[in-house]
């Protein structure tokens, strides 16, 4: 190029006086012309953060249209050299929207980054994410501002009365106790009619490892009387989570939304997403909270003048005991609660973390009711070779919770609630006698604050989930995933019933020779195993029309294996029962174990979506599911349902099951 503007040059000189002197002269001139244009720059400095104020490590920092590339360092900073040419600043880091800024003449630029998934929209179904806009089917998402806030114990309080046609109601006031959630409705033709939780893509079954909720049952058969208390409500699996680590929760409603999780989908979908470090500074979360429950409303019943006045009218003679007793403030309390968590996080270069720790101590409003959680939880997202195509995602739940229960059931009447005891106590009776000691009445009416005193159960309940997921970018528009993961709860309860409460099988009765008390020691062993193999597929394979695939393999192994222990005749000994099963004759003393059979599932699922210029869907799913629990010739399960929304406003849906 400069040999042509030499030559030009000489052509247009070469006739005037002292020609030579001005065609070097000239030749010079334009040398340096050529220079000053091709290698006039400026320089930009400036911190790039996100939105949380953190600065960011790593950021690609490149002038538009060229070659030219810097990083920022340690502290978010960097320095670029911007020729001429450069008009805009374009910043991108992973995670993050990439960010376009226009120069202006500026020397400092200090740009904001926000979250890839704030910008573009992106909606967590099954195996994946998509774009709301592709998306077909039902479903509601919740993040951490829109939970319900104050003392919650387990994730699903999170979303009471926040989503559309979804109900929660708690099975009983025990703290820990499990709840009922209804997605479709209360119909239930089989099965619980509970839906799926999904955390961190590890499917939960749904179980909880605290043993039988009656001290008479193991493995759901009845082993003994258990002193009339009868079965209580049983505990929630969700408690092992706790609330403060969860970043959102997705609910999959319709059939499109639930197809890929086959038959156990059928009453719904909740995926749970936990806290994930961000990159930046270190990061420390504290939580903090106390507070007090008492009953909201109780049922009106008769004090004990109103009682005698009721005796008077009816002209009843016997009943009045002089006395005026409120049973129900007997059993009852002021209850508090605490809760603490700390958690920290940070990262750089792709590479994040986040670990918490959290504490929490919940009274129930019943006497001797309560549960005292501690949870532990890691994550970290890691990337590796220069590309970062190569990745590792690691997860970790940890926790352990005691819970002491009530006597209060769902099949023992009267004699084994504890409510009921205390609505039936006739007011003007006493509850205690003359000397301060318990009153035992001699018939079947049972005396509430006896029998709260009489029962201890408690229950102890240790869970560990973990997951690793590494993954490879075999394209940007493909990507290959795999997920193992171990699902391991174990639970003991001890309960026991003195002999001198009045309960059949229970009271003591010298004359006889009974001895009285019940006391029952169980353990249970919950483990799932689950292996998930998906390849996805996200690309424009022809004009305006957008093809977002999976495909899918999945093996989950499930175990259930426990024992009970249990005795009757202790006598007034003063230990716990649980603590001297062996001072009990051995006619009297009953042993039991179970280990449910082998269970397995096996799935293959795949999934489409077709997007053509954002005006038409149409998503297919199919599932095919392997179980131990059908029959020889009968082992799969098909599910496919394909679903066209959109202008044509039409939908089908197919479910075979056939071998």
């Amino acid at each position: 190029m400069n040999y042509y503007l030499l030559k030009s040059t000489c052509i247009v000189f070469k006739n005037n006086t002292g020609g030579r002197m001005l065609q070097k002269a000239a030749a010079l001139f334009v040398l340096l012309v050529i220079s000053s244009a091709a290698f006039a720059q400026s320089v930009v400095t400036g911190t790039v953060s996100d939105q949380e104020n953190n600065t960011l490590i790593g950021v690609t920092v490149s002038v538009e249209g060229s070659n030219v590339k810097a990083l920022t360092d340690a502290n978010g900073k960097y320095t670029i050299q911007v020729p001429q040419t450069g008009k805009r600043l374009v910043f991108s880091y992973v995670g993050m929207e990439s960010l376009t800024v226009e120069i202006g003449g500026k020397n400092i630029i200090n740009p904001v980054l926000q979250s890839a998934n704030n910008l573009t929209e992106v909606q967590v179904i099954g195996y994946g994410s998509v774009k709301k806009k592709d998306l077909t089917g039902a479903v509601a998402t919740l993040a951490a501002k829109d939970f319900n806030k104050g003392p919650l114990i387990a994730p699903d309080q999170l979303i009471q009365g926040k989503v559309a046609g979804v109900q929660m109601i708690n099975n009983s006031g025990q703290p820990g106790g499990s709840t009922t959630v209804r997605i479709r409705g209360n119909t239930a033709m089989t099965g619980s009619g509970q839906p799926l939780y999904v955390v961190d893509g590890i499917a939960l079954d749904g179980r909880s490892a605290r043993p039988s909720a009656s001290p008479s049952t193991v493995g759901g058969v009845k082993s003994s009387p258990g002193g009339g208390i009868g079965a209580a409500p049983g505990g929630n699996p969700l408690n092992f989570i706790n609330p403060n680590d969860i970043a959102s929760m997705e609910i999959l409603k319709d059939a499109s939304a639930t197809a890929i999780y086959g038959s156990r989908a059928a009453y719904g979908v909740v995926l749970i997403t936990t806290k994930r470090g961000s990159t930046g500074g270190v990061k420390l979360d504290i939580n903090a909270s106390t507070g007090v429950s008492n009953m909201m409303r109780q049922i009106d019943v008769l004090d004990g003048d109103a009682y005698r006045a009721a005796l008077s009218k009816y002209e009843v003679t016997n009943g009045d005991f002089g006395g005026n007793v409120d049973a129900m403030d007997a059993i009852t309390r002021t209850a508090y609660n605490q809760n603490y968590s700390v958690g920290l996080s940070g990262g750089g270069d792709g590479n994040t973390y986040r670990a918490s720790l959290g504490y929490q101590d919940q009274q129930g409003i019943i006497r001797k009711t309560g549960l005292k959680k501690y949870t532990g939880s890691f994550n970290g997202n890691f990337k590796f070779l220069e590309s970062k195509n190569l990745g590792l995602d690691v997860n970790l739940l940890s926790s352990q919770f005691n819970e002491t229960i009530a006597p209060i059931t769902t099949d023992a009447g009267f004699t084994g609630s504890l409510i009921s005891q205390a609505l039936s106590w006739n007011p003007t009776q006493s509850l205690r006698n003359a000397d301060g000691s318990l009153f035992i009445e001699n018939g079947r009416i049972v005396n509430p604050l006896a029998m709260s005193e009489a029962y201890n159960d408690k229950s102890k309940v240790s869970t560990i989930l973990g997951s690793v997921s590494p993954y490879y970018k075999i394209a940007p528009w493909l990507e290959f995933r795999m997920l193992a993961s171990i699902n391991y709860s174990t639970g003991v309860r001890r309960s026991s019933t003195r002999s001198f409460i009045n309960l059949e099988g229970v009271q003591e009765k010298p004359d006889q020779g009974f001895l009285g008390g019940y006391a029952s020691y169980s353990s249970t062993e919950l483990i799932t195993q689950q292996f998930t193999n998906t390849l996805t597929f996200n690309k424009e394979i022809a004009s305006r029309l957008n093809l977002n695939a999976l495909v899918g393999y999945e093996y989950t192994n499930y175990i259930n294996k426990g024992s009970n222990m249990n005795a009757t005749g202790f006598g007034n000994i003063p230990v716990d029962y649980t603590d001297a099963l062996q001072a009990t004759a051995p006619a009297n003393r009953k042993m039991s174990s179970y280990y449910d059979p082998k269970t397995q599932l096996q799935s293959y699922f795949a999934r489409a979506i077709l997007n053509y210029a954002d005006k038409y869907l149409l998503t297919a799913t199919f599932r095919a599911d392997g179980s131990t629990k059908f029959g020889a010739d009968n082992k799969y399960g098909y599910f496919l349902l394909s679903l066209l929304p959109g202008i044509l406003k039409t939908k089908l849906f197919f479910q075979i099951l056939n071998g």
